[in-house]
Order: C-alpha cells, then sequence, then structure tokens
C-alpha cells in the first residue's frame, strides 16, 4: 500500500515536471517566435527606410541637376548679354566718332586750302600757322583713329573712293587714281566716314 502511494506520488511529479517542461518550451518556442517576428518587422523597416531615404537621394539629386542647367542656361544667357552690349557700346562710339569728325572735316579742308593759296604769296607766317593747324587737327584725328585714305598712284577702289572724272593717261596703269580733289576719310580701318573723290585713269 505504501509503495503504490509512493508510486503515483514519482509519477504525479513526473507528469508536472514533464508538464512544466513542455510549458517552458512552449514559451521559448513562443518567445524564439515573437523575435523572429520582431526581426522580420525591423528588417521591413529597416528596408522601407533605405527606399525612402533613396528616393528622397534621387529627388534632390533631380533638384539639384534641374538647377545646375538653369545656373547654366543664366551664366550663358548673361555672358550673351555682356557681349551685346559692349558691341552695342561699341558701335554707338563708333558712331559717335564718326558724326563729329564728319561735322569738322570742312574746316580741314578749307584750311588745306588756305595753305596752298598761301604757297604763292610771300607771308610765310600765315603759312606756317595754318601749317601748324592742319598738323594739330590731324594729330587729333588720328587719336581718334581717323586717318585719311590713300588715293593718287593706288588702284581705284570704290569702297574707298568716289571717281568725278576720267582721263587717258599713258603713264598710269589702267584704273589708277591720278588726282585727288578732295580727301576722303577712314575710322578704324573700317568705317569710310568720306570717300575720297578722285580722277582716275583708264
Amino acid at each position: 500500500m505504501f509503495n503504490e502511494k509512493n508510486s503515483d506520488k514519482t509519477e504525479n511529479k513526473k507528469i508536472d515536471h514533464e508538464t512544466e517542461f513542455s510549458e517552458e518550451t512552449e514559451i521559448v518556442e513562443e518567445n524564439k517566435e515573437n523575435t523572429d517576428d520582431e526581426k522580420t518587422q525591423q528588417d521591413n523597416d529597416n528596408k522601407n527606410e533605405d527606399q525612402e531615404l533613396k528616393e528622397k537621394l534621387k529627388k534632390k539629386e533631380e533638384e539639384y541637376s534641374t538647377l545646375f542647367d538653369r545656373l547654366q542656361r543664366l551664366a550663358a544667357e548673361y555672358d550673351n548679354f555682356r557681349k551685346r552690349t559692349q558691341k552695342e557700346k561699341e558701335r554707338i562710339y563708333d558712331d559717335a566718332v564718326c558724326d563729329v569728325v564728319s561735322n569738322f572735316l570742312s574746316v580741314i579742308d578749307n584750311l588745306e586750302r588756305a595753305l596752298q593759296a598761301s604757297e604763292a604769296e610771300e607771308s610765310n607766317g600765315l603759312k606756317e600757322g595754318v601749317k601748324l593747324v592742319c598738323r594739330q587737327t590731324l594729330d587729333i584725328l588720328e587719336k581718334l583713329k581717323v586717318k585719311p585714305i590713300e588715293a593718287v598712284g593706288k588702284p581705284f577702289n570704290p569702297e574707298l573712293h568716289n571717281a568725278v572724272m576720267h582721263i587717258e593717261d599713258e603713264e598710269l596703269d589702267d584704273n589708277v587714281v591720278a588726282e585727288e580733289f578732295q580727301k576722303g576719310y577712314i575710322y578704324k580701318d573700317e568705317i569710310v566716314i568720306r570717300h575720297s573723290m578722285v580722277k582716275v585713269a583708264n
């Protein structure tokens, strides 16, 4: 009888122990499952964060590219504007110089005529005075990059010369300027302020 009771107790302890072990195993497995779930969730969260960061980075790169393109276009537009403005300023200045010079060329003409007339007279003082004024005037023109057009003995050039007479002259080649009636002037070797009035040999 005593042995049976002891046997029952032992059996009950064994069952209790197995039950307790089973419960602990279930808890461990449940904790493992929870840990796995948390890890999976964390991995998913990390992937989502990585994806969001990649999208933000891509968006920023696109914004930077757009801004950089705009900056390049603005720089090019400014450079073109600066060049246009500079050319416009130069053109206005050139026009102003030509206008001013053309207005007092007649003064130079009259001075040169006076100089030629004084050659036949004895008034050396007047002659030297006119020479000085002519020289000073031509010096001023030279500083403005204005100079007389070469004519006599040069081939006739309709862009520089205005032929008002033609002559036969065996000593001259065809189409050569034989005589100059009125000097022409050119600005910067490009812009003709006044054509030379000439006689051309045929």
